[in-house]
Formats: structure tokens, C-alpha cells, sequence
């Protein structure tokens, strides 16, 4: 049996980062991933991930977000290519909404800069709007967007070079978990460790019974469709953004590396169940869903379909993290129910994690994500 001193099961967004963090403080770690490294069967994939500095989600998410985009300026100095892209953040929404009034909060509260636009300055000065005068919007330079799988590739290098073992393909069966240490059996064969971290998103619950309760995984589908007038959505042009409107939370980025200007709906249909029921191919009905926005608030950015994918969030109960040692093992800790706005932090939340199963607690504000708030 080969034996390590720290076993990560998933090594997409957060656990490519827990494997680089662990393995560049010298810790002898294994990552285990049962697709491909990165995938397209989990929450990490889709060409761009948004990060934006106010967070409507609370005001707690700040300094964390923070920290985040410091690491990820860290991790591209070292890498080939560019992981961030500021292109600007919008946060589009009725003045009393979740989205618009959540946002100023944040900024207010940590002293952010921005700027409020109305929604006819939307239209005036950015072009491509089409939303109620009466509508407000948070705009923040700082954001943007991140690559996302070139960031998964980043933090994978990143942890081959500091001495870390990554094996793709390769399925775990089961694990458990004595005061002496950890037992993974996968099919390919069977490891040992001091300690467990898993990351493993949506198949959370099936490989973690006692956490299925307060893990809800969903399906969602993103759309890339070709612009009217393709030079308004380029990233120079076009900050990326996030709307709050009747028919619900979207959120859009600029086209960028592959054709067409990405939107989504957030918990797009509402669709929960295990991930291995999921529908993966996305259907006329989910584009219809995403045209429908575009064709009444974006309406340059509605014409032919170029891509569709879909994708899984895996929610918890309040929406918020879970970053905590597992309630029945003392070497085993859990980072999972992102809920649909985790990627932004997946460096942070790898040095959590690396916290965590080293020292049994982290530095970072973390009070928000124990699994203590369930009980």
C-alpha cells in the first residue's frame, strides 16, 4: 500500500489548490482524480469564472475574496499564461434588490471603491443594456474574470514541481478513517495517510454519507452566443457582470477565447439529484431559457448559438461554504458546497484546506463555513 502523508480526493478548482498548497509546504500529498485533469464533468469548466470584489452573497465574503485575487496575481507571475483578466465588475439590480443593494453593503462596509450607475447609464455609456431606468448598478474597476481551467493547470503544475503526485482516471470506491490514520481504496488500488481532504464537488455526499444532507447537487448550463456587434463584448469593452431581474440571477462574461458572449442563469432550472443522474447534454429548452434574457436585456449580445455545456453546483442548505474537519474524524477535512459562487476562492480555499488538515484551524476568517451552523 503506498502511503503519504496527505490523500485529496477531487483535483478540480479546489482540490488542484489544496494539493499545490500542501505540496509546497513539503507535505508528501496525493490527488485523486476519478476524470480528467481538468474535466468538464464537475463545476470548474466553462473557459471563465468571474471574480468581483463586492460580494452580495455578505460582506463576510470580503476579505476572503481578497486574498484570493492576491493569490492568483501570485500563482500567474510563476505560470505561462494569463489567469486573470480585469475587465471590471457589474452588479445590475432594482435598488432594493438582493443583487444591487447586497453589493453596496460589501462595498461599504470594506471600503471599496465603486461607482452607481443607473440603468440608463448602462445603456448610455456601456452599450449592449437594455434594463429599467429605475435599475442600479454597483460597477467596481478591480474585477474581472479568471481562466478557469488554465487555473486548475496552474495550481497542477504548481503542485508537480513542489514534489506533489496527481493521478487522474482513477475512481474512488471507499475511505475510512481510524485514530491512526486514513484508508483510501479506489480501482486502481489502495493508498494510506496521516490525514484526508476531499474536494471531490457533487459526489461529496455519495462518497461522504454524513454530509448528504447539507449537500444539494444541481445542474446548470451555460450559453455562448454570437454578438450583433461582436467589438462591445470583448473584455476591453465589456466588464462582466451580474443581473438581479424578475426571471432571475444571471450573470454574463465577454467573449473570450472561444466564440460567442457567455451567459448563465444561476440555478438555472433548479434540477437536483445525484450527479451521475443528471442530464449532461443541454437542450433547446436551456437555450431558450438564456436567449430569453439576452432578447430583453442584452440585446446585442443575442444571436446565433455557438456553445452550450453544462456544468453542477453543489448547494448547501444557507448557500454558504463548507470548510470544516468532518464531525467524526479529526483527520479528515471537507471543503464542498460551493453553491454556484465558490471558483473566485478556490486559491484561498486550497490554503484553508492545507490549514486545516495540518493544524486543525486556519488563520482565515472561517467561522461562516463550519458545519456547527447545520445543528
Amino acid at each position: 500500500m503506498d502511503t503519504y502523508d496527505t490523500i485529496v480526493l477531487g483535483v478540480g478548482g479546489m482540490g488542484s489548490a489544496a494539493v499545490s498548497h500542501l505540496a509546497e509546504r513539503g507535505v508528501d500529498v496525493l490527488g485523486i482524480e476519478r476524470f480528467d485533469v481538468p474535466h468538464a464533468e464537475g463545476s470548474s469548466h466553462g473557459v471563465t469564472r468571474i471574480i468581483r470584489l463586492p460580494q452580495f452573497e455578505g460582506p463576510a465574503y470580503v476579505p476572503l475574496v481578497r486574498s484570493s485575487l492576491e493569490r492568483w496575481k501570485d500563482l500567474e507571475e510563476g505560470y505561462a499564461n494569463q489567469l486573470f483578466y480585469p475587465t471590471g465588475t457589474l452588479d445590475i439590480g432594482p435598488p432594493d434588490g438582493e443583487v444591487f443593494a447586497g453589493s453596496k453593503e460589501s462595498c461599504d462596509v470594506h471600503g471599496i471603491d465603486h461607482t452607481i450607475l443607473t440603468g440608463r447609464d448602462l445603456t448610455e455609456r456601456l452599450g449592449g443594456y437594455d434594463v429599467p431606468d429605475e435599475y442600479r448598478a454597483v460597477y467596481q474597476p478591480d474585477g474581472g474574470f479568471l481562466h478557469s481551467e488554465q487555473c486548475i493547470v496552474a495550481h497542477t503544475e504548481a503542485a508537480h514541481a513542489a514534489g506533489g503526485r496527481i493521478q487522474a482516471r482513477e475512481r474512488v470506491v471507499d475511505w475510512e478513517a481510524s485514530e491512526s490514520g486514513v484508508r483510501v481504496m479506489t480501482d486502481r488500488g489502495d493508498y494510506a495517510a496521516e490525514t484526508l481532504v476531499t474536494t471531490a464537488g457533487a459526489w461529496t455526499g455519495q462518497l461522504f454519507p454524513a454530509l448528504a444532507e447539507y449537500l444539494e447537487p444541481e445542474r446548470q448550463v451555460l450559453g455562448w452566443f454570437q454578438p450583433t456587434d461582436p467589438a462591445q463584448f470583448t473584455p476591453e469593452n465589456f466588464p462582466v457582470f451580474v443581473a438581479d431581474v424578475p426571471e432571475g440571477h444571471y450573470y454574463g462574461s465577454p467573449t473570450f477565447e472561444v466564440p460567442g458572449f457567455k451567459i448563465g442563469k444561476h440555478h438555472h432550472q433548479g434540477e437536483t439529484g445525484p450527479p451521475i443522474q443528471a442530464r449532461r447534454e443541454p437542450t433547446q429548452e436551456d437555450e431558450q431559457l438564456l436567449r430569453e434574457f439576452l432578447r430583453q436585456y442584452v440585446p446585442p449580445a443575442e444571436g446565433p448559438t455557438m456553445r452550450l455545456a453544462s456544468c453542477m453546483y453543489t448547494n448547501t442548505p444557507d448557500r454558504d461554504f463548507i470548510l470544516d474537519v468532518h464531525p467524526d474524524h479529526a483527520n479528515v477535512v471537507v471543503g464542498a458546497g460551493f453553491s454556484g459562487h465558490g471558483f473566485k476562492f478556490a486559491s484561498v480555499v486550497g490554503e484553508i484546506l492545507a490549514d486545516l488538515a495540518l493544524d486543525g484551524a486556519t488563520d482565515h476568517p472561517d467561522d461562516l463555513f463550519k458545519l456547527s451552523r447545520f445543528e
